[in-house]
């Protein structure tokens, strides 16, 4: 049995490794406490649990789903896009109903990127944007990012042999995982760059909701020109506490939009449609949930923060995202930092170098742990260093 030559140029999955590890160690008895995974231990919220019973007990929804997503799940998204941003999308030609984003960026490839062809990522960001491209037998070059220059990927700075391959550029503010947010004007700079260049601009847009000290992240359809070449994906895990429900959606320009929807025609059959009645609930109803929700993670936030400054590890409070991004002390990289909190605090962080290269020197905190188990969390690393 021979498996395809892309799958020898696959690191295995960063998350995976991270759970065997919390598996191996919960097994022989010890108390961990995982700090890695970005899945929220709050719970959905009751509202969309309730419509979910509901609409699950609706025989209508016993069969397939339709392959785009429902038009009321659909035209929940367009609303959501309208109200959130003043932004008007098609609901029938430029909104894509997907099983999480995960799932329709790396699909994203399928549609648009050939053996041999580059795609543009983040040098810190999330792994599926270059592991979708290896699984076409294509390339990355990673845009280098900086603390010093606000982690805003550098798309300037691309060769340009490079850029002449060149199909899909991806960024992500809120950044995952170093919280950095961006500007409109870069934001205007890389829409230009993509138009010149002749690349769909990839936004992935998951932390969107989920912001702090008055900051409003926005959409980048909200730019000039960006339904020229963008395509944006929101997701419902974070804003809703709805990882495990697998459920999202991708809109603007339409050509990408059908493109990415003829992909998922061909090789998947679509979301279970009680689900997206729950997601139209989340959309549609009340929003203090999401509110409330982001007051908790500010409040860690600023717990996480002031603990690992007091014990000497550098960080930022961030304006978005779910996480902590802090530098590793002296003398320590990312693995071996991360190594020694397992083994000795029982503590998982996640090796910033899992991210891309210039990750490397940093961890990733998530704040998706109840206080209390933070704080031991901090006390442990604390006694370690």
């Amino acid at each position: 049995m021979r498996t395809a030559q892309c799958l020898d140029r696959m690191a295995p999955y960063l998350f995976a490794q991270i759970d065997a590890k919390r598996d191996a160690m919960r097994a022989r008895g010890v108390d961990v406490i995982s700090l890695g995974i970005g899945d929220p231990d709050l719970p959905t919220p009751d509202h969309i649990v309730d419509a979910m019973a509901e609409a699950i007990r609706r025989p209508a929804n016993h069969q397939y789903p339709d392959y785009a997503g429902s038009p009321a799940y659909r035209a929940a998204c367009a609303a959501y896009m309208r109200d959130r941003f003043g932004v008007e999308v098609d609901p029938d030609r430029e909104v894509l109903a997907l099983i999480g984003s995960k799932e329709g960026i790396a699909h994203l490839h399928t549609a648009f990127v050939d053996p041999g062809d580059y795609v543009l990522a983040p040098s810190i960001g999330y792994p599926v944007y270059s592991g979708g491209a290896t699984l076409q037998s294509a390339n990355t070059w990673f845009m280098p990012m900086s603390e010093e220059n606000g982690f805003l990927a550098d798309f300037e700075s691309v060769p340009a042999d490079v850029l002449a391959k060149a199909k899909i550029m991806f960024l992500g503010y809120p950044n995952n995982p170093t919280g950095a947010c961006a500007p409109d004007e870069y934001l205007d700079r890389a829409i230009a760059f993509c138009l010149e260049h002749d690349l769909l601009l990839a936004y992935d847009n998951a932390y969107v909701d989920i912001c702090y000290d008055g900051y409003r992240a926005p959409s980048i359809l909200e730019r000039p020109r960006a339904r020229e070449c963008c395509i944006e994906f929101f997701s419902l895990s974070k804003s809703y506490n709805m990882t495990g429900w697998r459920i999202a959606f991708a809109c603007g320009n339409e050509r990408a939009v059908q493109a990415l929807g003829t992909v998922k025609n061909n090789l998947d059959s679509g979301q279970f449609t009680a689900i997206q009645d729950a997601a139209v609930a989340a959309l549609t109803g009340p929003q203090d949930c999401v509110a409330d929700m982001c007051a908790t993670y500010q409040r860690r936030r600023d717990l996480v923060v002031d603990a690992l400054r007091a014990i000497g590890l550098a960080c930022e409070a961030p304006k978005a995202t779910i996480y902590v991004w802090a530098k590793v002390p002296e003398g320590e990289t990312s693995e071996s930092f991360a190594t020694k909190l397992l083994e000795q605090a029982h503590v998982i962080v996640t090796p910033g170098n899992g991210y891309g290269p210039d990750g490397e020197g940093y961890v990733r905190i998530s704040l998706t742990t109840p206080d209390d188990r933070l704080l031991e969390a901090v006390r442990r690393i604390r006694e370690t260093m």
